[in-house]
């Protein structure tokens, strides 16, 4: 009887069972399918997918917190500027502060939304890192010389004051124009006009801008005596577009400079010949053309000349410059840019800039490092790496050219031509010749 019960029963629950598990199963591929699912969505909410996103819908986004100062009808007036310019333009206008997802570094922006939207020719617009700032990125870098036109809205004299989307728009009129450079060197020339000699409280004459002193000259004045006032922004890291532009392939360790700059000269002079040691194991280990590893090697001789008879932290920098030299050659770079001229202990160039010392008329082209591009955007002086004459501290560029290779050379920022090369005029004794 328990037994006719039973049976009834088993063919019930059997099928019982395999609803549960084809509800299991269903329930189950749902689940999978739901977490399959959350990467993507999740990627989509990061801060630059979200800027990415947006600027797929229009060329212009402006984050909400910045709305009351570019407000719906001045991103509709920008969006249409650029529809007609025909250009790759965006404009991505949002808040940059240290500790955000850029890290408050609108190239950092640039680039992370430039990969979200997959990359390719684009002009990206984004507020500056400073006040009143705004600042371009572009790609392939230089292509319409954006950066500088970006740049030169700061100093135009008619942009004071103007609101972002001014600022923005007169930028997309210059790109559009095609030559940012020029009008960048308009808008800073009278940077480098002399100044007029005023006297100090200890009645030693010194250089004063018109119009009672600016802060930057009287901190020229106080530091470096009447050095420069500086003409231009660089073309911001050949960075090769990555500061990239930023940074070049040839480029030692930039840990490798931090420490520099933290020593002594002792503990600068073991970094410099620890370097020069490197250098010559990679060229006798390099597998490269037989002309580039001679001219790292040639490069070694050189550095190892200057370690030699390096008689203070000018000396030293060159040290490390003949080792980039000699770290270009290796990498096959055909046009690597030297160290920094301003301290070339910052480390790689990352743009070439126009250039003209205080009191002078002749402007040179040098290359800076991302530090003194800042600095000099933002009317500030850059660190400049100082020697002594007459025993006082000055600029190392000030130091007459028969006096230092260093000061003729700029570190690498005045040779000639693809000809002319630190390493070269140590090998024809232009060092040796300076420390008699």
């Amino acid at each position: 009887m328990c037994t006719d019960l039973l049976h009834p029963a088993g063919p019930q629950r059997a099928a019982a069972t395999g609803r549960l598990r084809r509800a299991l199963a269903v329930g189950a591929a749902s689940v999978a399918l739901l977490c399959c699912t959350v990467p993507p969505a999740a990627a989509a909410e990061s801060p630059g997918q979200k800027i990415a996103d947006a600027l797929r819908r229009s060329p212009v986004h402006v984050d909400p917190s910045l709305t009351s100062a570019v407000d719906a009808e001045q991103q509709r007036e920008l969006a249409a500027r650029i529809r007609r310019t025909h250009l790759p333009i965006r404009v991505a206008l949002v808040p940059l502060v240290e500790g955000d997802s850029w890290g408050g570094k609108p190239e950092q922006l640039a680039e992370v939304v430039h990969d979200r939207m997959g990359g390719g020719p684009a002009i990206l617009i984004t507020l500056g890192d400073q006040p009143d700032d705004i600042s371009a990125r572009e790609w392939p870098s230089d292509a319409h010389q954006a950066f500088h036109a970006a740049a030169a809205v700061f100093f135009q004299k008619d942009m004071k004051g103007a609101g972002p989307a001014k600022r923005v728009a007169r930028a997309i009129d210059i790109i559009e124009a095609g030559n940012g450079d020029a009008v960048y060197e308009r808008a800073t020339a009278d940077l480098g006009a002399p100044a007029p000699t005023r006297t100090t409280a200890d009645g030693a004459g010194a250089k004063s801008a018109p119009g009672h002193g600016s802060p930057l000259v009287r901190l020229l004045s106080l530091i470096v005596g009447p050095v420069l006032l500086l003409a231009a922004v660089g073309l911001l890291l050949r960075r090769r577009s990555r500061l990239r532009d930023l940074s070049t392939p040839f480029a030692l360790p930039r840990s490798v400079f931090a420490a520099a700059r933290q020593a002594d000269e002792a503990g600068l002079r073991d970094r410099a010949a620890e370097e020069v040691v490197r250098l010559g194991e990679e060229a006798r280990t390099a597998q490269g053309a037989p002309a580039a590893v001679e001219r790292a090697l040639d490069a070694y001789a050189a550095a190892g000349t200057v370690l030699d008879r390096a008689g203070g932290v000018p000396d030293l920098a060159g040290v490390f410059a003949l080792v980039a030299e000699g770290r270009a050659a290796l990498s096959g770079a055909a046009a690597a840019l030297p160290l920094c001229f301003f301290h070339p202990l910052h480390g790689p160039a990352v743009r070439r800039i126009p250039w003209r010392p205080l009191g002078r008329r002749e402007q040179l082209r040098v290359a800076a490092c991302e530090t003194c591009l800042r600095a000099i955007r933002t009317r500030r002086a850059p660190e400049v790496l100082t020697d002594r004459q007459d025993n006082r501290p000055v600029p190392y560029f000030e130091v007459p050219a028969e006096e230092s290779l260093w000061a003729a050379t700029g570190y690498g920022s005045l040779l000639s031509g693809a000809d002319d090369s630190l390493t070269g005029r140590v090998q024809r004794g232009d060092f040796t010749r300076t420390r008699g």
